[in-house]
């Protein structure tokens, strides 16, 4: 079984109203029970927004550190799950479900073995 990583990535801006996120929350509970129960869970975590992010960056043989993301965009990570599946199609489809229950995109990503 090889391991996946799928990201999911959240649009930058004001945090949806508490009721959408409860319900979104709840979706994700149920998914998360299911990977479980299918035997494919690893891990998973949401992260706090970009802004809490710091990067540290090689320059001239010095570590830099600043604050926030190092790329600029319209979306950042905003959680993930590792999971392990049989092929890439099994993975697709947790990510598909993932998109389905936050209506953000996923990424996935196989790690290296």
């Amino acid at each position: 079984m090889t391991q996946y990583l799928l990201s999911m990535y959240q649009p930058d801006g004001e945090i949806p109203p508490p009721d959408f996120l409860e319900k979104v929350m709840q979706d994700i509970d149920v998914l998360n029970q299911e990977i479980k129960d299918a035997g494919a869970w690893v891990f998973t975590g949401g992260l706090y927004p970009a802004n809490t992010s710091t990067v540290l960056r090689l320059q001239d043989g010095e570590v830099l550190t600043t604050d926030g993301p190092f790329a600029e965009g319209k979306e950042h990570l905003g959680g993930f799950w590792i999971i392990t599946a049989s092929d890439l199609d099994a993975a697709l489809e947790w990510g598909r479900r993932a998109t389905r229950v936050t209506g953000l995109p996923t990424e996935v990503r196989p790690f290296q073995e």
